[in-house]
């Protein structure tokens, strides 16, 4: 039986060749993310462990309790670490050298005065030379270290972002105010941070202090021990010596550990998303391994009906079928496999050149990345495989010998659309029950409902088929004639084959569709969110969100041309439980009373803003709801520095996305701030904007890299940008999985040929022409394409519903607004792959030989 396996799938080669394709994929798919995440993950894992190399114990300053909870009035951060500890530690036996580092953050004006760097990941530490000038950690690429107060150095990829050489005058802010400094030297790093898009400057010691903490202090002191020192015992030493809640020491071992596991969830969080995608992908192909192999048994039940009078058993004939799946699947697994190498190394390209910056290192193929690569494609291929080999089993000899293919029982129809039926009424109920919630919690619901829906519309495919092609199929007879009207026969003719091929191209479909809708849903309530209720013409903040200097305001209000200057600035309070009332959070925005309703539309439903001025809060109206206060209520709150207060509700006003739930003058907000800064202003301007009037602005602010001046517009596309990425991106993520379901089309069709090859002649016969066989089989597939289409949109059009109040929670403004453009557009697709699938099996209906035809068997 083995042989016979064997020699089957020899025979059938062309017609398992798209069978094969399809575990390809789905293979390379699993074994490319395999791979990528293996690779990556222990080329960030060997960088980080390049850092910690000689670092015995870690001693990590803990902020100034003195201080209070957030950075020092002037910016600058207070620690207990300092040279005089740093002295002690180094006395301690089996310490060989202690290294003081200073940390923070520089942004750096690049060409046309735009920042570089990636955000947060803008770091500046200071330059520690040794006895030959040189800082190890920091190989000279050109020139030499900083040593002085004027002076910096670059890493390579920073100064080639900037523009700049060595000699060249280099500008930059740490937390607001415009610096400058020469550069005196380039360095190589290969820190995972600056590597992955941020950016490195550096600092003598004396000028990373003042810049960032106080002169004589440090963020962190490395100590390097002598080979054989026992580590935790000197952490132990280290620790003794630490002022009592101001420090904390740890070991290079649990660093190292630390490190490793930080680095092992990162990856599982991508490799899970990754091969979410890649099991979606299997699963379509599923479908089409399924397909193929219940109609290559309907073709050889003759064959199997010989077999088993000559003395297979039932067992025999099904481990038959399921060896040649298993063979076919380890096939298509070794070069799937071959083929995800490749995808490893090309996604790690890709990522790399759009800013992700992984470390350099070799590509990494473990034996577990084999083995599940691998097996996944065989087990994937055999289960697909097991339903149709026992229905080969099921064959009676006798009635396989007199019929070729014996139509689908009409009890096993019923009993499989009442399972369907129940599991979709399931998955139906819990997403209307998930439309009714608003958590981003309650996803795992959704997901679980949508899955329910999904399978139970899988299973009733074969029912939904029927008056979907006839739909179909009455416009192809209308249009074209009798070819139309065989396509939609022979669509027809066997539901679960148009239902299986369908399918696959539905839950793509599915998806992509339920993505598109989610995300331009999403889109329309930000600009909403973006234009609801400003008429400011720009927003001013920092890209580090450390805030503007309020002082800088009035000089914006003075630039010709500007009409109206509003700060913003806040800080979180708590309110006390009441009766019946738990207690609750808020946010209390403080800003100028005069100006604010210069810059957005205040609309006061109660009370005034005379009240708010002498010192009285106003509160949303939806806020007023959620806290139970009315116009004149007095609240006792706690805000975030702990200081108490009784606040008066004076005023309420229509919910308004700039000013949030709640907001008074500046005076009443300004003493529970941890910093003095404004968080953005609101300016209006006399004629609109323009590019002239915005540089006046920046001018104004000092011009700091740190600087975002922002219209609507930019806003709106800022917004924008980042949901059309997550958009895209699952585009392409499940491109793979309508790219199979398209190879199950193009199979279905090619073997339904052969399956046909008689009745295809008897055509040709009395007088159809071999373009009416060409535009028969090109409907079909039209048919088919379009039934999957037509399911797949709809199905996703409703769990975008269902689910859109899971968005809603981030977007109040949030409802379901359907892309017509885009939706349109993907029916056009499955019109396209509808034609371009049918081409290869239409030319060789086409080309069959009438006679041999007419005699085939």
């Amino acid at each position: 039986m083995f042989r016979t396996a064997l020699r089957n799938v020899l025979a059938h080669k062309a017609r398992l060749l798209m069978t094969a394709l399809a575990v390809l994929l789905g293979v390379a798919f699993v074994a490319g993310t395999l791979i990528f995440s293996d690779s990556v993950g222990e080329a960030v894992k060997n960088a980080s462990a390049k850092n910690l190399k000689d670092v015995a114990v870690s001693v990590q300053a803990v902020s100034d309790p003195d201080a209070g909870p957030g950075p020092a009035k002037d910016g600058r951060r207070a620690t207990a670490l300092d040279q005089h500890l740093a002295d002690r530690i180094r006395a301690l036996p089996g310490v060989t050298g202690v290294r003081a580092d200073v940390t923070g953050e520089a942004t750096l004006a690049g060409r046309d005065d735009q920042p570089i760097g990636n955000g947060w990941q803008n770091r500046a530490v200071n330059y520690q030379p040794g006895k030959d000038g040189k800082d190890p950690r920091y190989p000279l690429v050109q020139g030499r270290g900083p040593a002085a107060d004027g002076e910096l150095a670059l890493a390579e990829t920073t100064a080639k972002a900037a523009g700049v050489r060595v000699g060249d005058t280099v500008r930059f802010a740490t937390d607001g105010p415009v610096l400058t400094k020469k550069l005196v030297g380039i360095v190589a790093t290969d820190d995972p941070a600056v590597t992955a898009g941020g950016s490195l400057a550096l600092f003598d010691t004396a000028t990373a202090q003042r810049l960032y903490l106080h002169p004589g202090q440090f963020d962190e002191l490395v100590v390097a021990a002598a080979p054989g020192t026992d580590q935790r015992a000197l952490t132990a030493k280290v620790r003794a010596l630490l002022p009592a809640d101001r420090a904390v020491a740890r070991s290079g071992h649990d660093l190292a550990a630390e490190q490793a596991r930080r680095i092992a969830e990162q990856n599982s969080a991508l490799s899970k998303t990754l091969l979410t995608f890649a099991g979606i992908a299997l699963f379509v192909g599923v479908f089409i391994i399924a397909n193929t192999f219940t109609m290559l048994i309907s073709q050889r039940s003759r064959e199997i009906a010989l077999l088993r009078a000559v003395g297979a058993s039932r067992r025999q004939v099904v481990r038959s079928v399921l060896a040649e799946a298993g063979l076919l699947g380890l096939i298509s697994s070794v070069v799937g496999f071959a083929l995800g190498t490749g995808i490893a190394v090309g996604l790690r390209a890709v990522l790399d050149a759009n800013g992700a910056g992984f470390p350099d290192g070799p590509v990494v193929i473990s034996p577990s990345a084999v083995l599940a690569s691998l097996g996944v494609g065989v087990v994937v291929t055999v289960l697909a495989a097991w339903l149709p080999s026992r229905k080969a089993a099921r064959i009676a000899p006798v009635e396989a010998l007199s019929t070729v293919e014996a139509p689908p029982a009409t009890r096993s129809l019923v009993v499989r659309n009442t399972i369907g039926a129940l599991i979709t009424g399931a998955g139906v109920a819990v997403m209307l029950w998930v439309s009714t919630l608003t958590s981003g919690d309650d996803l795992p619901i959704a997901m679980a409902g949508s899955a329910l829906t999904l399978t139970g519309v899988i299973i009733l495919a074969p029912l939904l088929s029927r008056p979907l092609v006839s739909l179909a199929g009455a416009v192809t007879t209308r249009l074209f004639g009798v070819t139309g009207k065989l396509a939609k026969e022979n669509a027809l003719r066997n539901p679960r084959r148009t239902a299986a091929t369908g399918s696959a191209l539905m839950i793509g479909l599915t998806l992509i569709t339920g993505m598109t809708v989610a995300g331009h849903s999403a889109q329309v309530a930000m600009d909403k969110m973006v234009g609801s209720g400003v008429t400011a013409d720009y927003q001013v903040k920092t890209s580090t969100y450390v805030g503007l200097d309020p002082k800088l305001s009035p000089k914006v209000a003075q630039v010709p041309g500007v009409e109206a200057v509003a700060p913003l600035r806040g800080t979180g309070f708590s309110t006390e439980a009441g009766p019946g009332r738990d207690s609750s959070f808020g946010f209390l925005r403080g800003t100028d009373l005069d100006q604010i309703g210069k810059v957005t539309q205040l609309d006061i439903t109660q009370g005034s803003l005379a009240a708010v001025r002498a010192g009285g809060i106003a509160v949303s109206q939806s806020g007023a709801k959620e806290h139970g206060w009315r116009v004149g209520d007095t609240v006792n709150v706690e805000f975030y520095d702990k200081k108490k207060a009784r606040l008066k509700v004076a005023a309420l006003y229509a919910d308004n996305e700039v000013l949030g739930s709640s907001f008074a003058g500046t005076a009443l907000v300004d003493p529970h701030l941890d910093r003095f800064r404004d968080d953005e202003l609101l300016v209006k301007t006399a004629n609109g904007g323009s590019p002239e009037l915005v540089k006046e602005i920046r001018r104004a602010l000092g011009d700091s890299p740190l600087l975002k001046v922002q219209s609507r517009d930019d806003l709106r596309k800022e917004n924008a940008g980042q949901i059309d990425t997550i958009v895209n991106m699952v585009y392409g993520l499940l491109g793979m999985a309508v790219i199979i379901a398209v190879v199950g089309v193009v199979n279905t069709l090619a073997m339904s040929v052969f399956e046909r090859t008689r009745e295809i002649g008897m055509l040709r016969a009395i007088g159809l022409a071999r373009s009416g066989i060409k535009q028969m089989v090109r409907l079909e597939s039209v048919v088919i394409s379009l039934f999957g289409a037509v399911l797949g949109i709809g199905l996703g059009i409703f769990l975008a519903w269902a689910g859109g109040s899971l968005v809603g929670s981030s977007f109040p403004t949030y409802s379901m607004v359907l892309p017509w453009g885009r939706l349109g557009l993907f029916l056009l697709i499955a019109l396209v792959v509808g034609v371009l699938a049918a081409l290869w099996p239409a030319r060789r209906a086409a080309r069959l030989n009438m006679l041999e035809a007419v005699a085939s068997q």
